[in-house]
């Protein structure tokens, strides 16, 4: 029997891509699976009794070292703030090619607590902060202090002790430009000095509480045990201005998305497996089922869809417990799933079917990088009417879309003036619509498509980009998703009804995270490494950890 890929027409949609989940593709665990067999250490820790000062951790092999450095400065409350536009923070990172020197430290020491405010140098590779859920950190350092463990159960509903609010990279401020560094093995796969600046960061929340909580009461004092300290990862805030980067990288993203559909193409076209395959299937189930409780969120919408997830999935398990082992079970299962559950739990169920075949996940994980300059270049010899002909084949959902009705124009992406990150704003009740970004993708090919069907369909175009430069950039992205189908999302991104943090959860779930947690359609909060092995026991990971039980 032949699987075919999911067409992307039913992929690339914002409400399907916005229910993604992480999975074995996801890049804080291929970082792991990539860095286990390096050495990772506390190299420095010079924090006084309060926990100021700075900490320094190390990850090396025998040819190449790469170091955290840790700034945990004194904030007030009043100062405390996850907004992009906060100028302090209680904790700063900056992840550093090499091990650093005094005089580096001196200078970072400037520099780093700054972010935006400060520079940096070619020797810095990433740049991040992150403020303390206050009540948890305090109630885990009285606790500790007293000699006892901290409420689990207070803890587990937060998930960490400290939340980032920014990981930057690829040139920001000063950092290293990412064409420094592309060539290294090691860091080829998406976002790996992300992913470990955030993993080391996490060492870090769980140092410095047990740090604190010594000199609070040295007599008295234990350190935080490793059970409780594992199931705790490091949270995130996370706003609009990650919401372009999905939109700016066509190719990236189809990179993406074909490594996930490609996988579960392969996981339906297998002919028959075992009860083990099976039972290995209903054992992370059964997991992640009871650590579902503890994704706390007051957003109607997050709780709507939780609820919605945790019924389909009661659905789905007596229809799995029913169910015997035949030919191409997973593409019965996989179908049923499509038929019977909302996205939200489809794709919750790719993403565990996943996990039962690390053999054909994890080599994709390799594959989901891409150079994108191979895709910059316009061919201007192509006729006119092969293009408009892409455009049909290819964007159909758009071509009947009315942009002179308000509701479809309603938005407009732009740049804040004091932060530059993108914002998304009302086109009719506010000011800025002249300073649009580049982000109206549909309305803007709907207009391309109707320039060149003014045009002579005979003349190629060279013809046209002499006329107009005004949809190069969408001319470009046409000519992409033809080579690369999935790299369009296929939905309107001005509409009045676009759901913004569908894009974050879209990016969020290749990063890694989870507990999903949405402040508003434009803003969300998440956990990363929950569950993930500590610093000193990384090496005996086997990848299994994003569903070990919470308790």
């Amino acid at each position: 029997m032949k699987v075919d890929l999911r067409k992307p027409e039913f992929v690339m949609k914002l409400d399907r891509l916005g229910s993604f989940h992480q999975s074995k593709l996801s890049f804080l665990r291929s970082f792991i699976r990539e860095f286990k067999d390096w050495d990772f250490q506390t190299k420095e820790f010079n924090l006084d009794n309060e926990g100021y000062g700075y900490a320094i951790y190390t990850v090396q092999n025998r040819h190449k070292q790469y170091s955290l450095i840790c700034f945990s400065n004194y904030l007030d409350d009043s100062d405390r703030s996850d907004r992009v536009i906060a100028t302090k923070w209680d904790a700063s990172f900056v992840l550093f090619d090499g091990v650093p020197l005094k005089k580096d430290i001196e200078r970072l020491q400037s520099n780093v607590p700054l972010q935006e405010q400060g520079r940096v140098s070619q020797k810095e590779l990433c740049l991040s902060r992150a403020n303390k859920s206050v009540r948890i950190f305090e109630h885990v350092v009285n606790s500790l202090s007293e000699g006892k463990q901290p409420d689990t159960k207070l803890l587990y509903d937060v998930g960490y002790l400290y939340r980032t609010t920014a990981v930057y990279g690829a040139g920001k401020f000063g950092l290293a430009d990412r064409i420094k560094i592309q060539n290294r093995d090691e860091i080829k796969g998406p976002f790996r000095l992300e992913m470990m600046l955030v993993y080391l960061a996490r060492q870090f929340t769980f140092d410095i509480v047990n740090h604190v909580a010594h000199h609070r009461c040295p007599e008295k004092a234990i350190t935080l045990h490793d059970d409780i300290a594992r199931n705790l990862g490091i949270g995130n805030s996370t706003g609009l201005g990650m919401a372009p980067f999905i939109v700016n990288h066509p190719a990236l993203l189809n990179q993406w998305i074909i490594a996930k559909e490609s996988a579960l193409k392969a996981i339906r076209s297998i002919a028959f497996i075992n009860e083990i395959e099976k039972n290995s299937f209903q054992n992370y189930l059964t997991l992640i089922q009871e650590n579902i409780k503890y994704w706390k969120t007051d957003s109607e919408y997050q709780i709507k869809k939780n609820n919605q997830l945790l019924k389909d999935l009661e659905n789905f398990q007596k229809y799995f417990n029913n169910l015997s082992l035949g030919e191409y079970f997973w593409n019965s299962v996989y179908q049923w799933v499509e038929k019977n559950t909302q996205a939200e739990c489809c794709e919750f169920i790719v993403s565990l079917m996943m996990e039962v075949y690390p053999e054909i996940v994890e080599p994709l994980s390799y594959e989901m990088s891409i150079n994108e300059e191979e895709y910059f270049d316009i061919d201007t010899s192509r006729p006119i009417y092969e293009i408009s002909q892409l455009i049909e084949n290819q964007y159909t959902w758009l071509l009947n879309i009315n942009f002179d009705q308000k509701d479809n124009i309603f938005n407009f992406w732009y740049y804040s003036k004091n932060k530059q990150e993108p914002r998304l704003s009302d086109r009719f009740s506010e000011e800025g619509a002249d300073l649009e970004l580049p982000l109206a993708i549909a309305r803007d090919i709907q207009n391309l498509y109707q320039e060149l069907k003014l045009m002579d369909l005979k003349d190629d175009l060279g013809a046209y980009l002499i006329k107009s430069q005004q949809y190069r950039h969408i001319l470009r992205r046409v000519l992409i998703c033809e080579k690369l189908p999935y790299s369009e999302i296929q939905d309107n991104t001005i509409s009045k009804s676009v759901i913004p943090v569908d894009m974050l959860r879209l990016k969020l779930s290749f990063f890694g995270a989870t507990r999903f947690d949405p402040r508003s359609d434009r803003w969300v909060r998440i956990t990363m490494y929950q569950g993930a092995p500590l610093m000193r026991e990384i090496n005996q990971s086997n990848d299994s950890w994003s569903y070990k039980k919470i308790a």
